[in-house]
C-alpha cells in the first residue's frame, strides 16, 4: 500500500495513503520509534485525511500528535518502555539502568554494588597482585578477578513465593559470590522474610560441606536502588543524568515508587523566582512530562529558597490567539489561577521565553514559604531532584508546607 507508515502514541502501526513522501523530513522521536514528517506533510494531512472507519480514531491522534511537534520543535526522548504493566519489563529496564551506570563508569558500578549489596568485603572488582605463589611457580604479576553472579526476582505488590524463590537458588553454581535479590516497590512483609530467611540458612548449611559459597538475600524497593545510582553519578554528566531522570520519571509513573505525595521535587528557578514566589506556580514545557509529588521546592544559588504544597498542574498557552487551560491533575482551575497563569505568560516575554505558541505545564502551589535548604557541593542542580521529605524529616504524616520550610532552613542535602 503506498504511503508512510505511522507509529501512534500506543507503539501499533497504521498505513496512510495521505502522508506522501517527501525528502526534506524533521525527525521526531518517541518511546517506540520515529515519525518523520515535514510540515508540508503534515499540512497535506489535516486537509486531505478522509474518515475511514478502521483507523478514524488513530489518524486524529496523529495528526494532533504531529501538528503539535510542528508547533513545538521538540519532543522529550524517553529511553525507557511505557505502556504496560508487566513485571518483566520494569526487571527490564532496571537491568538496562543498571548496564547504563556500568557503561558509564564501571568503577563507581561496583562501588555501588558493594555498598548496596555485595558488601565491602565482597568485592568483585579487578585485583593487580605483584609475585603470587603458586603450585611450584611464582609469576611477576596477577590480575584477577572474582567471578559473581546476582539473581534478581520482581514483584509489584509484595506477592514473593517462598517456593519460587528457594527453586531460583538452583541458577548458582561455582561463583563465589551469590547474591539473591528481591525487588519491590515496597520493602518485603517482615514475617515473609524471616521465614524465608530461615529457609535460605538450612538450605547455605545443606550445602555446606560441597565447598560451594553461600548464597546471600538481599531485600531492596526500587527507593533504595534509585537512591543508591544517584549517589554515584557526577552532577556535571548531563548525558547519564539525563537517562537517570527519566528512569525516574519511569519509577514514578509506573508507582514503583509510592506515596508520591511524601516527595518534594527540586526545581531551578532563576530568573523567574520573583514571578513564582508572586504568583504561587512554578512552569515547564508539557512535553518534558509529569510525576507524582507532593511538594516543588524552588533552587537558586545553590539552595532551596522556597518551598510549596502542589495542589494542581494544568496545561495552558495560546492556539490561534485564543487562550486555553486545560486541567491534568488535582484541583480544577479556577478564574484566579487562569490570571496568574495569563500574568506568567505575559511577563515571560520579557525574559524572551515563548509561552505563549508553546503549551507549558503550570505547578500551581497554596503559597511558597522561604527557606535556605543548602546544598553544599560545588556543581549546581543541572535538572531537578527528588527528596523524600517524610523519610528525611522522619513525620508520619505530611505536615504544612510552612512547616516544611521551616524544618528544612539551615540544613544542607548532605545531613540525609
Amino acid at each position: 500500500m503506498a504511503g508512510d507508515s505511522l507509529i501512534t502514541a500506543t507503539g501499533s502501526y497504521r498505513t496512510c495513503t495521505c502522508f506522501p513522501f517527501h525528502p526534506n523530513r524533521l525527525p521526531l522521536r518517541d518511546g517506540f520509534g520515529h515519525l518523520n514528517y515535514c510540515k508540508k506533510s503534515v499540512a497535506q494531512a489535516k486537509k486531505n485525511c478522509k474518515p475511514r472507519a478502521d483507523f478514524i480514531t488513530v489518524n486524529d491522534k496523529i495528526i494532533y500528535f504531529l501538528i503539535n511537534y510542528e508547533r513545538r520543535y521538540q519532543m522529550q526522548i524517553h529511553y525507557f518502555q511505557r505502556y504496560h504493566s508487566k513485571e518483566n519489563v520494569d526487571t527490564s529496564n532496571t537491568m538496562l539502568m543498571l548496564s547504563r551506570l556500568y557503561n558509564y563508569n564501571a568503577d563507581k558500578f561496583f562501588s555501588m554494588l558493594n555498598d548496596l549489596i555485595l558488601k565491602e568485603d565482597e568485592t568483585p572488582e579487578i585485583s593487580f597482585d605483584l609475585q603470587v605463589s603458586g603450585d611450584g611457580s611464582v609469576p611477576d604479576a596477577v590480575i584477577s578477578q572474582k567471578s559473581f553472579k546476582i539473581v534478581v526476582e520482581t514483584k509489584l505488590y509484595n506477592q514473593f513465593d517462598k517456593g519460587q524463590l528457594l527453586r531460583h537458588l538452583s541458577q548458582f553454581s561455582n561463583e563465589e559470590i551469590k547474591v539473591l535479590m528481591t525487588l519491590d516497590p515496597r520493602p518485603m512483609k517482615k514475617d515473609f522474610l524471616e521465614e524465608f530467611e530461615k529457609e535460605l540458612k538450612l538450605y547455605n548449611e545443606d550445602h555446606r560441606g560441597t565447598g560451594k559459597t553461600l548464597i546471600k538475600h538481599v531485600n531492596l524497593t526500587f527507593e533504595q536502588l534509585l537512591d543508591a545510582m544517584e549517589k554515584i553519578i557526577d552532577e556535571r554528566d548531563s548525558e547519564i543524568l539525563a537517562v537517570l531522570d527519566d528512569f525516574k520519571k519511569y519509577c514514578f509513573e509506573e508507582g514503583l515508587i509510592p506515596d508520591g505525595y511524601k516527595w518534594m521535587r527540586a526545581l531551578t528557578a532563576g530568573t523567574t523566582f520573583e514571578d513564582n514566589m508572586e504568583l504561587k506556580l512554578y512552569y515547564d514545557r508539557e512535553e518534558r512530562g509529569f510525576t507524582e509529588h507532593g511538594y516543588i521546592g524552588l533552587y537558586r544559588d545553590k539552595s532551596i529558597r522556597a518551598v510549596g504544597k502542589l495542589v494542581k498542574t494544568v496545561i495552558a498557552g495560546y492556539e490561534e490567539g485564543r487562550f486555553f487551560c486545560r486541567n491534568e491533575s488535582g484541583e480544577a482551575s479556577n478564574e484566579s489561577d487562569r490570571e496568574r497563569i495569563k500574568e506568567a505568560i505575559k511577563r515571560a516575554d520579557g525574559y524572551g521565553y515563548n509561552l505563549r505558541d508553546i503549551p507549558h505545564r503550570y505547578f500551581i502551589v497554596d503559597n511558597f514559604y522561604k527557606t535556605d535548604f543548602i546544598k553544599e557541593s560545588k556543581n549546581p542542580l543541572m535538572r531537578s531532584k527528588y527528596f523524600n521529605l517524610a523519610e528525611m524529616l522522619k513525620y508520619n504524616a505530611m505536615p504544612s508546607a510552612e512547616q516544611i520550610a521551616r524544618d528544612l532552613n539551615e540544613k544542607r542535602w548532605g545531613d540525609f
